[in-house]
């Protein structure tokens, strides 16, 4: 029988071919699927470990050429270096001269004028004295003037004697047929004593120098108002201890402010000894004397003071060059271990001039040249060094200390910048 041949496949082949198909796409597209997440899934942390690693390597070889060091602590032996020296220092000299050990001084002036109120401590009687005023009145006959020198005594008829402070010219009365009119005059009178016994009320007043003549029964006087400024009461008085204590003070004040004052004017980088300072008294004096009744008295007093200063650099120069030119070869000043001390034998400041002793010292040591020490200990271990040091520098080390870094390190570095040496002291 003859084969059919179709155009086209028939509907059940054509679908199991699709089918196929769509399966072998599938199982493809599922390979892909499986394929990316194994490489997605690969760990990443294995190459970086690989290249930390080789980071860590070289590193570990750069650090063990490259920081290796020696620090090499060295004590040198300390000597110390002392001298005491005189020195003058003179305001007429402008440069120092060490040669002859004469310096620059400089002279520094100031005064202070003080004035001060002081109390007075003495105590006195007081008895003030009573006045007033009265009138003479003159009834002489025939009328006739009378003239009374000063000082004519009158008495109250209470017994109270006041004196007359003036000349006293009284006037003739008047007559007319047998009644007179007498002439009067007032003036001023004072009582004889002091106290309030003599403040009297108004008064009729005789003159007993007249008495036993024609004149006592003629002349008399009489106050209109009462006498006042009697009184008695204790006062104030100046002693001469209170002059001398207001002097005491106030010249120490002014002593002690005049100084303060001269201090004030030396520089900072200026030495001034206490003794090297001088003062005097130019015044001291009050217008109030001994004995005089006041509550209060003023003292002025003046003082003036001077001093003689020179520079602390100028001091220092001298004695570490004194001590430098004693020293022997190779030998330095220690730093920070010079001390000076200074004190004034004679000062003249008004004459600008004093003489200073310098007592002073400084600690010194081998000079030591680390370069070349760090060439010769290169390479070496610790015995080597320090059979090195002790070669070269032998009694003139104290001490040595030697370390090494890192710590598998057991030889100083072929490199001299890797060779520290410090000195201590």
């Amino acid at each position: 029988m003859a084969k059919k041949i179709y155009d086209i496949k028939p509907p059940k082949v054509a679908h199991k071919i699709e089918k196929e198909l769509k399966e072998f796409l599938g199982q493809a597209q599922n390979k892909k699927r499986q394929s990316r997440r194994k490489k997605q899934g690969r760990p990443i942390w294995r190459p970086v470990l690989i290249i930390a690693g080789v980071i860590a390597l070289i590193a570990v070889v750069y650090l063990f050429f490259k920081l290796p060091k020696a620090n090499i602590q060295i004590w040198p032996k300390v000597d110390i270096l002392s001298s005491k020296q005189t020195i003058t220092a003179d305001k007429s000299v402008d440069l120092f001269d060490e040669t002859k050990a004469v310096m620059p001084a400089e002279y520094f002036e100031a005064s202070k004028t003080l004035s001060q109120d002081f109390p007075a401590t003495g105590t006195a009687g007081d008895e003030g004295q009573a006045q007033g005023i009265i009138t003479i009145y003159n009834k002489y006959d025939p009328p006739s003037p009378l003239t009374l020198k000063a000082g004519t005594h009158f008495m109250s008829d209470s017994g109270k004697l006041f004196i007359a402070l003036q000349k006293i010219a009284v006037p003739a009365g008047k007559k007319s047929g047998g009644k007179i009119t007498p002439g009067l005059v007032q003036i001023n009178v004072r009582a004889v004593e002091g106290g309030d016994s003599y403040n009297i009320a108004p008064s009729n007043f005789s003159v007993p120098g007249l008495k036993g003549t024609a004149y006592y029964y003629s002349i008399y006087a009489a106050s209109a108002k009462a006498m006042a400024g009697g009184y008695t009461g204790k006062v104030k008085k100046v002693t001469d201890d209170d002059i001398q204590q207001a002097k005491d003070i106030l010249v120490k004040k002014a002593t002690s402010d005049a100084i303060s004052a001269v201090k004030s004017q030396v520089p900072s980088d200026y030495l001034l000894l206490d003794n090297a300072i001088s003062y005097n008294t130019v015044q001291a004096l009050t217008k109030t004397k001994a004995g005089t009744i006041v509550d209060n008295f003023t003292y002025s007093a003046a003082v003036k003071a001077s001093a003689l200063a020179f520079k602390k650099a100028d001091l220092e120069k001298f004695a570490k060059n004194y001590i430098i030119s004693q020293m022997a070869d190779g030998k330095n000043l220690l730093d920070n271990s010079f001390k000076i001390n200074y004190s004034a034998d004679t000062v003249d400041v008004s004459g600008g001039k004093a003489a200073l002793n310098l007592d002073f010292s400084s600690e010194t040591y081998q000079s030591i040249d680390r370069n070349s020490l760090a060439l010769s200990l290169m390479g070496k271990n610790a015995d080597q060094i320090n059979e090195t040091i002790n070669n070269s520098l032998g009694e003139d080390v104290q001490k040595i200390e030697i370390n090494f870094w890192p710590f598998w390190v057991s030889r100083a570095p072929n490199s001299q910048k890797a060779v520290k040496i410090q000195l201590k002291f």
